[in-house]
């Protein structure tokens, strides 16, 4: 029975467009070869012997008639299929060797095997063995460069070995080498020959093409001659000690019907093995990468800094409301701030204060009423601010005090004539070399004894100028020096937990029963927490919004650094498709890419920013910047969707590209 061919060509022709005209290349080529023959086509340059090749091997296709592998029709296939089947069956060996600069020996040899979802450690062993039989066992961590011309082609035999190499397609493979590696090049085509490999030499030197079985002859794109050939005997050939050897465990299912095993055992191998050749190119090229990620990591930087920055702000002015009291209620008499008739009303009384501590929603509240006074100790002689006010009054307002204590309840009942003073005060009444506790001073003509040194409260919020204050018991205040049982305001501090406005609804409601109207008015000073907490998220969010244009910059420049990779990196994506791989692999390691660089630049950002946080600290240690986790995972976040969005459309032109177009660009 006659072998059915291998690789059938029928009436195949193929044409390239010049300008407005089609140049044919190949004409009405029909050729049959079987499996395990070793054939040499032959013709001058430009005969279309390279083009017979390229269609030969999957790299290129007919315009019109059949091509069958192992009775298959090649333009029945997609791209994938065709990967697949450059993957599984063919190994090529170039002329110019088309090995990659920035991978050593190994893995060069391991390319095709990582597209065929080999194990790592497998096909790692199996390019090992290959190299060591070729007579490159100690080259194998060595680069192209640290090579000769001979060696890269040995090489890019194992290259073609890896997946097992059916079919041995070889372009000009002694035509770069002196004449001894020419000799080992041709020796170990012989013996894959001998060892049932199918193999077809393309050349244009005759010499070489007799030790061939077969020669075909080809010009002006026609086969002119077909011819069987008795090839001379080897004498004195070095040998590559090459034996057979199966190829590498390959994942279940890969060809056939088996393709789903396949797609899921290749799952999460492709991506870690896109990361790894992703992380190898960016390391390849430093510069350029550090270049591509200045963008981002300004951009990152920014973002992490200003929501931090926008995040202490907030912090530092919110504790200065606190400090003044931030959940407290304070009660004014008249309609609003500036009502000519608030002096002439006069019911806010003790026996408020008594009807406001029964409520559940007051922690603590307090009488106020302010007047200046003239303030003597022995020759010095000040104006003051006194304020008649409760004994609630330090915890409402949240006042500590460095010296001494408040006055009590019971010093409120009896009048007593005990005093608190601020240190502004007591500096100007004392000095620093005097205590004030225990010190008697006039208070108009009231004497009075200091019982108490208020701390100094520095807040945005505070008078910071001369004024001096004072605070007495609101009961010898008004008895005795101010002449009123009246307060000018009422100042209720809210229970930590309950509902301000609830609160406040409460106070209003009691106060105008007790009043019989509302003859007053209250101020919340939740609401200048809840001003300053919307002031802040505005301003944060417009900062934000100029920092994320920068990123939009820094995402644009990555496209445009990547779109100039894949045009310097055309002839390696050809070489990866050419060795199996498929549209996806390059589309993911192209991606991953870019989402590797933005990465690291949303990595060394969020590092600036830290940096640029622990200086603030040293320089202003009172405002510091606040990182959260949300900010710097919503830096990250960006940063991934920027890889993602502007590394797409650089990464599908890499995809996109025609094997034979991407091998052949300079």
């Amino acid at each position: 029975m006659t072998q059915a061919p291998l690789l059938l060509l029928q009436h195949v022709e193929r044409t390239f467009r010049a300008g407005n005209q089609d140049i044919p290349v190949l004409r009405q080529v029909s050729l049959a070869i079987c499996a395990g023959e070793m054939v040499a086509i032959v013709g001058a340059s430009g005969s279309g012997k390279s083009t017979l090749m390229n269609i030969l091997g999957c790299l290129d296709q007919a315009n019109a008639g059949r091509y069958l592998v192992a009775g298959q029709d090649v333009a029945a296939l997609d791209d994938d299929a065709l990967a697949r089947l450059r993957r599984e069956r063919f190994g090529f060996i170039f002329q110019r060797y088309h090995l990659l600069a920035q991978l050593c020996a190994a893995d060069n040899v391991e390319m095709p095997a990582i597209y065929a979802a080999t194990d790592r450690a497998a096909r790692r062993a199996r390019a090992l063995q290959l190299l060591e039989r070729l007579g490159l066992g100690e080259r194998a961590g060595h680069r192209p460069s640290q090579l000769s011309g001979g060696q890269q082609q040995r090489v890019s035999i194992a290259r073609a070995l890896i997946n097992g190499g059916q079919v041995i397609l070889a372009d000009e493979p002694t035509g770069a080498l002196d004449s001894h590696s020419g000799k080992e090049v041709l020796a170990i085509l012989r013996e894959l020959h001998a060892l049932g490999h199918t193999v077809i030499i393309v050349t244009h030197d005759m010499g070489l093409a007799r030790n061939a079985e077969r020669i075909i002859e080809i010009a002006d794109g026609r086969i002119v001659a077909d011819r069987a050939n008795r090839p001379p005997q080897a004498e004195d050939e070095p040998g590559s000690g090459l034996v057979q050897a199966k190829p590498a465990t390959q994942a279940p299912g890969a060809g056939g019907n088996a393709e789903a095993p396949l797609r899921r055992a290749r799952a999460w191998q492709g991506f870690t093995e896109a990361f790894s050749m992703a992380w190898g190119a960016l390391m390849a090229h430093r510069m350029r990468t550090a270049l591509t990620m200045l963008g981002i990591i300004i951009g990152i930087a920014s973002v992490v800094s200003i929501v931090a920055i926008g995040e202490g702000a907030k912090r530092y002015v919110m504790a200065d409301i606190r400090a003044i009291g931030a959940n407290t209620l304070e009660i004014f008499p008249g309609k609003d701030f500036g009502d000519d008739r608030a002096a002439g009303i006069r019911t806010l009384v003790a026996a408020d204060i008594e009807a406001l501590h029964a409520l559940p929603y007051v922690d603590s509240a307090t009488a106020i009423t302010s007047k200046v006074q003239r303030l003597r100790y022995r020759s010095v002689d000040v104006n003051a601010t006194v304020h008649g006010v409760g004994a609630s009054f330090f915890r409402v307002r949240g006042l500590g005090l460095t010296q001494g204590a408040a006055f009590l309840p019971d010093e409120l009942r009896r009048h007593a004539q005990v005093a608190v003073i601020d240190e502004k005060t007591r500096r100007k009444l004392f000095g620093n070399a005097l205590s004030a506790l225990g010190q008697v001073i006039l208070v108009g003509n009231l004497p009075c004894v200091v019982i108490g040194v208020a701390r100094e409260k520095k807040t945005m919020f505070d008078d910071n100028g001369s004024s001096l204050n004072i605070w007495l018991p609101y009961t010898t205040a008004g008895s005795r020096i101010f002449g009123q049982s009246h307060f000018d305001e009422l100042s209720v501090r809210i229970r930590d937990g309950q509902p301000s406005a609830a609160a406040q609804q409460a106070i209003e409601r009691l106060l105008t029963l007790r009043h019989g109207k509302k003859d007053f008015f209250t101020y919340n000073m939740d609401s200048i927490v809840k001003t300053m907490e919307r002031t802040g998220q505005a301003l944060t969010l417009f900062l934000s919004a100029v920092a994320v244009i920068s990123l939009l910059v820094g995402g644009i420049g990555v496209m445009n650094i990547m779109l100039v990779s894949v045009t310097e990196r055309t002839r390696e994506i050809g070489i990866r498709m050419a060795v199996g791989a498929r549209q996806r692999d390059v589309l993911m390691q192209f991606l991953t890419e870019a989402v590797l660089v933005c990465l690291l630049g949303g990595v060394i950002g969020t590092t600036v920013a830290y940096l640029v946080g622990l200086a603030l600290a040293l320089l202003i240690p009172q405002w510091q910047m606040v990182f959260s986790a949300g900010a710097v995972a919503g830096a990250f976040l960006c940063s991934t969707l920027i890889g993602v969005v502007f590394g797409y459309m650089p990464a599908r032109n890499a995809a996109r590209l025609q094997p034979i177009e991407a091998l052949g660009h300079e």
